[in-house]
């Protein structure tokens, strides 16, 4: 499966917008398909058990269950048991023509980023995820340019949940809430000097043992993830203060605003003046 933080960096590139959304009931002995699907479609299983069948792999659809498909998928779908079943669908589309990283747009057709969600998945904190297909639902019975935005915003609410499950499910139990717990100490603390070390004694595990597991939770060493933390709080401050860079690299734990300016290069390709001129905007907004 495509990591966590793979999806979400694909989808912060797109731009969605919500076609259609739904509420479906089915009877037992219901069967649909095999048809080709002309449609990029989330289902989210709500109540019952059938068999859902994509580009020829049968999935099992109960509560929980996640399909995500995109147009000429292959779909069949058999409700085989005694009951009914139900599944919430939202229809979206979405456009990729320029996205910005590190200071530098990308342009893009929408046809080199395909929607990184593809095939069936198991969502663990089902509840959120099931009020949040529901408030989409509920929109659709307005109409309105402010109604489209709530939509949209939603819909990204569902894919937040969605990754956010997915990583959840990487590392589990005790040690995710651990993961979990440093990660919020980093971001609540990212001024103040800390190590590995110290981050692994507030996780109860060994210095080895926290770094194997957190770049397999985070993608990213604890060192790595704490300066890009640093690094992002340092682009607001240069774009929106006019701080020196001395007290820009003090705010965010670096005495020597040398070395501060060396990492800000590393991590964005630009020197902390450069990115500033480059990203501050005129005086007439």
């Amino acid at each position: 499966m495509t990591k966590p933080w793979e999806l979400m960096r694909d989808m912060n590139r797109m731009n969605f917008k919500i076609m259609l959304a739904g509420h479906s009931q089915k009877p037992a002995g219901w069967r649909n398909g095999p048809y080709a699907h002309r449609f990029h479609s989330l289902w989210l299983m709500s109540k019952g058990k059938a068999t859902f069948v994509l580009n020829g792999t049968a999935y099992a659809a109960e509560p929980g269950k996640l399909f995500a498909l995109a147009p000429g998928m292959v779909v069949e779908r058999i409700n085989e048991g005694e009951g009914p079943i139900e599944f919430f669908f939202i229809r979206f589309a979405y456009a990729v023509s320029a996205f910005e990283e590190d200071g530098s747009w990308t342009f893009a057709d929408d046809g080199e980023l395909p929607f990184p969600l593809s095939g069936s998945y198991s969502m663990q904190n089902i509840p959120p995820l099931l009020n949040a297909f529901e408030q989409v639902l509920e929109l659709t019975k307005h109409r309105g340019q402010i109604v489209q935005m709530r939509q949209r915003i939603l819909f990204l609410d569902i894919l937040t949940l969605i990754v956010s499950d997915l990583r959840s499910q990487i590392v589990t139990g005790h040690t995710n809430a651990m993961i979990e717990t440093t990660i919020d100490y980093m971001v609540g603390h990212y001024a103040e000097n800390m190590t590995v070390e110290e981050l692994a004694k507030m996780a109860g595990m060994s210095s080895s043992h926290y770094s194997r597991l957190f770049k397999k939770y985070a993608s990213a060493s604890p060192i790595h993830y704490l300066t890009q933390l640093r690094m992002d709080r340092a682009k607001e401050l240069l774009i929106l203060s006019d701080y020196k860079l001395k007290a820009v690299a003090q705010s965010i734990g670096y005495e020597d605003e040398l070395y501060f300016s060396r990492l800000f290069k590393k991590f964005t390709g630009q020197s902390p003046s450069q990115y500033a001129k480059t990203h501050k905007a005129a005086p007439n907004g």
